[in-house]
């Protein structure tokens, strides 16, 4: 089967990650494969940011997101301990930036499986980055003026398998 294919069909959440950290050449090609995905109009709005495991914004995000959900003391902290999370924002005036941001997370995933490691995309704190305090996660994350967060991805080696979801060939109509 072909590599991108074997991937896409390997590839499932990880929720469970080593303490090792992804080389600077995995990052590269993460980085790569995000913003080599295809973008309407080829217009290219979108901005990545890297925040490693340890980095004080990661816990001021998770602190905000478990405030707007009222909830204190969840089971895992939104990134799951990956040693790297990739946040992922876009134009905020371009209509497609939310369909290009999700392009290019997929893209990063199936890079991800191909290199060996896991990763889980992450929607769950785009209330936290878009609130209140959207002007300081902005400002602490690099995100271009002009531009929304929208998406991210932890990324990171492995700590337990997890099964991928079935393919079910019911949920596919071809109108020949």
């Amino acid at each position: 089967m072909n590599e991108v294919l074997n991937a896409i069909e390997k590839r499932s959440s990880t929720r469970s990650y080593t303490g090792e950290p992804i080389t600077g050449d995995e990052l590269d090609a993460l980085i790569r494969a995000g913003l080599q995905a295809p973008t309407a109009t080829n217009r290219q709005e979108l901005h990545i940011t890297v925040a490693n495991s340890g980095n004080p914004i990661l816990a001021e995000i998770e602190a905000e997101k478990n405030r707007g959900f009222g909830t204190e003391n969840p089971p895992a902290n939104f990134y799951y301990d990956a040693p790297t999370v990739l946040f992922i924002s876009a134009e905020t005036a371009f209509s497609w930036s939310k369909v290009d941001a999700g392009i290019s997370v997929e893209n990063i995933a199936v890079a991800a499986e191909g290199l060996g490691l896991g990763s889980v995309i992450i929607g769950c704190v785009k209330n936290a980055l878009c609130g209140d305090k959207k002007a300081y996660f902005d400002k602490a994350l690099k995100i271009p003026e002009g531009y929304d967060f929208e998406i991210a991805i932890a990324v990171g080696h492995k700590a337990a398998e997890k099964i991928p979801h079935a393919y079910d060939a019911d949920r596919a109509m071809s109108l020949r």
